[in-house]
């Protein structure tokens, strides 16, 4: 509630987003105010309840609504732990409590107290507790009360099923008696329970009439037997606890068929209460409360505590695991270290052999905690034991080990880890610095070259440069050159490589390639511009001949063969090949008759086809030469016909 009555909703404190809910309207303080938690509201959001005048305001995130209530100001109100119920105290001194619907007035109370109380708490759910200066007053359902004088000043604190009052120098616990318990206690009771818990006292006393009880509640004994279990797990005092189980134990033995789970499991969690209700624990716990929280919450309570032991036996006896426990106090041990008498060595190895049979425990958490604790070389020696590289390499690298992140990264063999590391250090390192680290690391270097390859071709140029590998640097070069749209950059370039691939003498081969495709581009770069619109730069020296010749340029095709030395049989092939895709075939004739050819003849022709093309032509004169040429008598008479039938028109 803020200084100008506005209302802000914060529902997680390590996630912090504050929500402004509907505004109230409020120009004055409330009288009071509480609120529902969200898991008992139909909008499972929180709703605020602001006593004002003489009414209440419902409000949301989406809206405020008044409840229009006559018997305000309301000077004191709370809501029940199970969120169904709404105690008000009024001006006058009545105590009401409604359903937080409002819908229903469920009792009312004259106090008769001329001042509000300074504390209205619920006592469970069936119960309110008031407390004014040395004087506490508890009233019930039906208008029961009972009152309790205090001297000192206390605190009170609502419980699921009870109160808990704190005053200077005490706990104490008020609640009302569980119904199971008044069942067997009561004066006079005659409830099963009750008849089998005095069954056995008379079967102490050897006295028949505990088997007179027996028969009487032979009907209802299972169920006499479950109310002494549940009255067990009520009981703090430790006798009566004895005592009711026995009973219950005395009981089901005349049981032909009773599960005894419920027995068994009652027993396990007295002794787990009983142990953590011991002075040196101070954890009063109730049953109900147990239950509630389950005995997980109870270990993180214990460890919170620094009660390791206790948490950690009670593990084992509930067949729990016992992870936290042992993170937890090992955590505990880096922390307080600096209180130790013992050296960083000692608390390593206390924890290592603690932890030794545990298998895949983790060690990073404690590793990150003695880092913060300012000790790490505890955390470094810890983190060797670290099964999981996963939570070992970032923890490392938070710890400014980079060099041993990377190592561990490695070992691992996980790409990904060694990625994260590689790009950290990049990011962090000057070039010189990380390529120290890097190099002599041969699954790094790959790495690294691969992804360089990608994503960063300059960086990749550097590490071969500084680690001396010429034939790298020129292949990087050329990759770099291929990239590059302009001619005189992609020229550059490969200058850049020729250098590199001179300076080893192994590589003139590669040299002298680089040399050529220098003076190709420039040949390339020339022809295009003698030549309307064709691109041939970047196409290889075969493709520019090809396309030379389809273009009919034969001399630029003929000086490509003398600069770059093509041989005859090649130039033969490219040029045939050419001629025949355009079909020139009058200069594939010129090309044939220039002289010997290097790669051989093999005519083929088909007369028929041929003959057909001259008689669709009347070409008598084709016909003749190609009859002349035919030496197949078959074909040769088809031909004569042919020459017949154009004389003949």
């Amino acid at each position: 509630l803020t200084g100008n009555f506005k209302l802000i909703a914060l529902t997680n404190f390590e996630e912090p987003r504050p929500r402004l809910m509907a505004d109230p309207g409020l120009d004055d303080p409330p009288h009071s105010w509480t609120l529902i938690p969200p898991q008992y509201t139909l909008s499972r959001h929180v709703e605020v309840l602001l006593a004002t005048g003489s009414t209440i305001l419902t409000v949301d995130v989406i809206e405020t609504q008044n409840q229009f209530l006559q018997q305000g100001p309301f000077t004191k109100m709370d809501v029940s732990p199970n969120g169904k119920f709404l105690a008000l105290f009024t001006n006058e001194g009545k105590l009401m409590v409604i359903s937080t619907d409002f819908q229903k007035n469920l009792s009312e109370f004259a106090t008769k107290a001329q001042d509000p109380p300074q504390q209205l708490v619920w006592c469970g759910i069936d119960s309110v507790v008031l407390y004014w200066d040395n004087l506490l007053l508890m009233i019930g359902p039906f208008g029961d009360w009972v009152r309790y004088p205090y001297d000192d000043a206390i605190y009170l604190i609502t419980e699921i099923d009870g109160v808990r009052i704190f005053s200077s120098d005490r706990c104490e616990f008020l609640q009302k008696v569980p119904n199971v318990t008044e069942e067997i206690f009561k004066i006079g009771s005659t409830a099963p329970a009750a008849m089998l818990f005095d069954a056995l006292e008379h079967f102490d006393k050897r006295s028949p009439k505990a088997d007179e009880n027996i028969r009487s509640i032979r009907p209802e004994l299972a169920e006499a037997v479950d109310a002494c279990i549940e009255a067990a797990g009520h009981e703090f005092n430790q006798v009566r606890q004895r005592s009711l189980l026995k009973a219950a134990a005395f009981g089901k033995t005349f049981l032909e068929s009773y599960n005894s789970d419920r027995f068994v499991e009652m027993c396990q969690m007295l002794r787990v209460l009983n142990s953590v209700r011991y002075f040196e624990i101070g954890i009063p716990m109730t049953y109900t409360q147990y239950t509630r929280i389950t005995p997980d919450a109870l270990i993180d309570r214990l460890i919170n505590r620094h009660h390791h032991l206790l948490a950690l036996r009670i593990c084992e006896y509930l067949k729990m695991r016992t992870d936290r426990v042992l993170i937890h106090w090992a955590c505990a041990k880096a922390s307080n270290i600096k209180k130790s008498t013992d050296d960083e060595e000692t608390i390593c190895r206390m924890i290592v052999d603690k932890l030794a049979n545990k298998p895949g425990l983790s060690y990073a958490e404690i590793a990150r905690t003695a880092h913060k604790v300012g000790q790490p070389k505890l955390a470094t020696r810890l983190l060797d034991y670290e099964p999981r590289a996963a939570d070992q390499v970032p923890l490392l690298m938070s710890m400014q080990e980079d060099e041993l992140a990377l190592i561990k990264a490695i070992e691992s063999g996980d790409t990904d880890l060694v990625y994260l590391v590689m790009l950290h250090l990049k990011r962090k390192l000057p070039l010189g610095e990380f390529f120290r680290i890097i190099n002599n690391k041969p699954m790094a270097c790959n790495l690294l070259e691969v992804y360089c390859k990608q994503q960063d071709l300059k960086l990749l140029t550097d590490f071969y440069y500084q680690d001396d590998r010429r034939v790298e640097s020129a292949n990087i070069a050329i990759l770099e050159s291929y990239n590059q749209k302009d001619l005189t950059e992609r020229t550059n370039k490969l200058k850049i490589a020729l250098k590199w691939y001179q300076d080893d003498k192994e590589h003139s081969f590669e040299a002298k390639a680089i040399e050529e495709n220098i003076k190709l581009l420039q040949t390339q770069a020339q022809f295009e511009k003698e030549m309307t619109n064709q691109r041939l730069v970047g196409l290889s020296l075969s493709e520019t001949v090809h396309k030379c010749i389809v273009e009919r340029q034969h001399n630029k095709a003929n000086k490509l063969k003398s600069d770059f030395k093509i041989p005859d049989k090649r130039f033969w092939w490219m040029k045939l090949k050419a001629l025949v895709e355009v079909r020139e075939w009058d200069e594939l004739d010129r090309f044939s008759k220039q002289k010997k050819s290097p790669i051989g003849y093999e005519v083929k022709f088909d007369f028929r086809a041929a003959a057909q093309e001259a008689l669709a032509l009347k070409d008598i004169q084709l016909l003749r030469e190609i009859r002349s040429k035919c030496t197949n008598q078959i074909i040769a008479q088809e031909l004569d016909a042919y020459i017949a039938q154009v004389t003949a028109k």
